[in-house]
């Protein structure tokens, strides 16, 4: 008797710690009207501090980020960590059901997690400056979570190893290509998996039969791809699992589909209600957003008003993407890990680092 008074006792207090927060009706956001001067000020007061989780596959890849911020905000110290958003985000989880919240800004690829925790209560509901000016489909009408930066996987060729230039999927299966492919496990990046399954379900299981003839090598990291493209002392040469922006450095050359579909997404950003710092998250949030930060990404943007790299259209203009899909596709968890199993399954489970820094 007592240990199912304890169990039930047990459910509740778990049920409890997890609630929709809709008929708190309290769901107004904060719309910024200070400068980010002032914001700067307040972050300073506060402690001058802000710790930031944000997806990725290698732990340098937002030092770019630390820098510029830190720079712009004197006193000021981005503590950032760059792991893969899958597991930041059950990471986050476990300090939200534990109470034992350090993170203050969250910027994930599972586009999934955000609606979720936002109806749990585990959200700030915060419009940063230029909340208006970003494309409506990247924001939430709350301001609970909206898009930082816009990533997608394009073609990459470094032009000093090969020749050809893929101008669509297919085209990786010819003769030229053998040998020559470095992708990502699709069964270990969601992304990656979107983007086979929308190549599949366009080009037929087929298609997949003669890209494994090629030989490609299959790596872990969506930025291991580039790695080693741009490595002199090998011969892989080419990827459609990996992104270097739309102005990348020479020897790497980047294309798009016009028939087929590749995947672009806004990677979403958001600040925890019970962050310890969230003057600081805000300060970062308004500063990631500016129309000068976003024009120095070298990609698309979250906001309407910052024009593509020239060449190239507004993202929300290119027939051969959706940006808008890829939340769909991870919302959908079940087909998610059925297509996994899939690919485990004709591949193998992935292997090796991720990043694979020491095997070039």
């Amino acid at each position: 008797m007592h240990s199912f008074v304890f169990l039930l006792a047990a459910a509740l207090v778990g049920r409890s710690a997890a609630y929709d927060s809709q008929f708190k009706f309290d769901a107004a956001p904060i719309v910024e009207t200070r400068s980010i001067d002032e914001i700067h000020q307040a972050a300073l007061a506060e402690g001058g501090v802000v710790t930031c989780w944000h997806g990725g596959d290698e732990k340098t890849q937002q030092d770019g980020l630390k820098q510029a911020f830190e720079e712009r905000f004197p006193g000021m110290t981005l503590n950032i960590t760059v792991d893969l958003s899958k597991y930041h985000d059950v990471n986050i989880d476990q300090q939200l059901a534990t109470d034992s919240l350090y993170v203050d800004s969250v910027i994930l690829q599972t586009l999934h997690d955000f609606p979720r925790w936002d109806q749990e209560g585990a959200l700030l509901h915060y419009a940063p400056q230029g909340f208006s000016d970003l494309h409506p489909n990247f924001r939430d009408v709350r301001a609970a979570w909206y898009g930082i930066a816009v990533f997608g996987w394009t073609f990459i060729v470094n032009s000093d190893k090969l020749d050809a230039a893929p101008k669509e999927f297919p085209d990786f299966l010819k003769p030229e290509f053998k040998d020559k492919l470095v992708l990502t496990y699709p069964n270990d990046d969601d992304a990656v998996l979107y983007a086979f399954d929308l190549i599949m379900q366009q080009y037929g299981y087929g298609w997949f039969e003669s890209l494994l003839a090629q030989n490609p090598r299959w790596v872990r990291g969506t930025a291991t791809p580039v790695t080693l493209i741009a490595t002199p002392n090998n011969t892989l040469s080419a990827t459609f699992t990996s992104a270097v922006g739309l102005t990348p450095p020479a020897p790497l050359n980047i294309s798009i589909p016009t028939e087929g579909t590749f995947v672009t997404w806004p990677q979403r950003g958001a600040i925890l209600k019970n962050a310890p710092h969230p003057e600081g998250a805000k300060l970062l949030h308004n500063f990631i957003l500016t129309q000068d930060h976003q024009k120095n990404l070298g990609s698309w943007s979250v906001r309407k008003d910052v024009p593509a790299p020239a060449g190239f259209a507004d993202i929300m203009d290119i027939p051969a993407t959706n940006p808008t899909e890829f939340e769909r596709f991870m919302g959908d968890r079940a087909r998610v890990e059925r297509l996994k199993l899939f690919f485990e399954d004709k591949i193998g489970t992935a292997q090796g680092l991720s990043p694979l820094i020491d095997d070039l």
